[in-house]
């Protein structure tokens, strides 16, 4: 494939003067073991750019062509709160090798996120009881636990860096991700972002659509929707992915459940309820409660290559008593290392990044208003995403900047990638977000798990390879 070169802007990038410090940056690399890395600053509160600073770590893997080199393409895995760093490492896992030889894969920890100026909210056993709490209490005392455990998250940020809170939200990440484009010398951002990336990058498209070059959201996050109605549509999504499980499940040999969907729905049900009363045995001597299971089984719904087999066995397990494969993936989700230390702090910057950009509405008594139309949606999992609405209730920001409808006014052609049986990020969202944005182009996979590029899927690979590399622009719509 010819790799086609990334047009530079026809226009002047000028800076507000505050800001000029900032975008006369330029990353500095360093060896690190097999990469490159980088430290950039950015301003601690756009508003007040002479406030205090933050510091984002960069990563970069060098194209493996560097005569046939289009530029940077900046990556992010989502979350939000998940390491860019990390995503990077794993470039050669996560791209087809056209992408790896013409471009440097960028990643970068966001503001509040891992290497970069980060938020720490709980220590690993706060961290421990945060995800074995009851996340559906059936008495005051089990909701006033979950409250004071959401509490206790709180603050735990507010004592971390409270000044810090109101300036973890997305437009300040996207703000931050035009100080790196310069910063590495780019004329224009090349980006994948995939799931909560996606809204990420949609956001830098809004603020700066005449710097977007190739973009490639993958697993889109609509930034439209409300805090109410990204609840619900995850909820549809990994209700969705539950069932198709269960028809997978049940058409093997020795499937655990069944042998009918609802058969199977009511059998997991009733399990969680089980282990709600009674929580099971595990080959590590920590209990899975039913908080754990549940985190357990929403993990396995990611993939169906990988998580679907470990469900199988899980369920297999903790219907005869023994919750350690399904602890195992509730460990997994969480990035708690065997030790029972955790291996990033991601547990702190999701919750504190989701509460900052969308705050919600989050009282009790919202929260069990909200139970009888979440259970019709999911009979599984319809009370802990209800429930979940209690996270945020505590939380110093009380205006967000989202719902926030993306246009990206004058940017080239993106292209918005779409799994139809996405459990994170329902497709729905990607339809809209292309069809919200002036140039978006839709390519869709039909299939199951999380994100759709170098997922099996040839259609999709060859459209955004082709895309990335000779710069040729998908038919809207491409169905794959």
């Amino acid at each position: 494939m010819a790799a086609s070169p990334v047009p530079s802007p026809s226009f002047t990038t000028a800076e507000p003067q505050a800001l000029k410090p900032f975008y006369n940056q330029s990353a500095d690399w360093k060896e690190c073991g097999d990469f490159e890395c980088a430290t950039v600053e950015a301003p601690r509160n756009y508003d007040q750019p002479d406030a205090g600073t933050v510091q984002l770590a960069l990563l970069k893997r060098a194209a493996d062509n560097q005569d046939e080199r289009l530029g940077s393409l900046f990556v992010n895995p989502g979350g939000p709160g998940v390491s860019g760093n990390s995503y990077a490492k794993l470039a050669e896992a996560l791209f087809t090798q056209p992408v790896l030889e013409h471009y440097d894969i960028v990643g970068w920890d966001p503001r509040g996120v891992g290497d970069s100026t980060s938020i720490s909210c709980m220590t690993d056993s706060e961290t421990d009881t945060y995800y074995e709490t009851d996340g559906t209490p059936d008495d005051q005392a089990e909701v006033r636990e979950l409250v004071r455990v959401n509490e206790q998250f709180t603050k735990g940020c507010v004592a971390d860096d409270a000044d810090l809170i109101p300036q973890l939200g997305t437009f300040s990440s996207a703000r931050d991700l035009d100080i790196l484009r310069s910063a590495v010398g780019e004329p224009r951002l090349n980006f994948f972002g995939a799931s909560y990336g996606t809204e990420l990058g949609a956001i830098y498209a809004e603020l700066f659509p005449k710097r977007v070059g190739r973009m490639v959201l993958d697993a889109a996050l609509d930034p439209a929707v409300t805090s109410n109605g990204l609840s619900k549509g995850q909820l549809r999504g990994f209700q969705r992915a539950t069932e198709s499980f269960i028809d997978d499940c049940i058409a093997r040999r020795g499937c655990a459940v069944g042998p009918t969907q609802d058969a199977a729905e009511q059998q997991i049900a009733d399990l969680l309820a089980s282990i709600d009363q009674s929580p099971l045995p595990t080959q590590s001597g920590r209990p899975l409660t039913e908080s754990l299971a549940t985190t357990g089984m929403i993990s396995a719904m990611y993939s169906e290559a990988s998580g679907w087999p470990s469900l199988r066995l899980g369920l297999s397990q903790a219907l005869n008593g023994d919750g350690t494969v399904l602890l195992a993936l509730a460990d997994a989700y969480a990035e708690r290392n065997n030790d029972g230390t955790y291996a990033s702090n991601v547990n702190s910057a999701f919750p504190a990044i989701s509460c900052t950009d969308r705050p919600g509405s989050s009282s009790v008594a919202t929260a069990k208003q909200q139970i009888p139309a979440y259970e019709e949606i999911s009979p599984i999992f319809g009370r802990t995403f209800a429930w979940g609405a209690v996270g945020c209730r505590d939380w110093p920001v009380k205006k967000g900047d989202f719902p926030t409808k993306v246009i990206a006014e004058g940017a080239d052609p993106i292209v918005v990638v779409g799994t139809t049986r996405d459990p994170a990020t329902p497709y729905s969202w990607s339809v809209r977000l292309a069809r919200s944005l002036q140039n978006g182009v839709l390519v869709s996979r039909n299939g199951d798990g999380h994100t759709g590029y170098n997922a099996g899927n040839t259609c999709v690979d060859n459209a955004v390879d082709k895309y990335l590399v000779a710069g040729e622009t998908p038919a809207n719509p491409t169905i794959c």
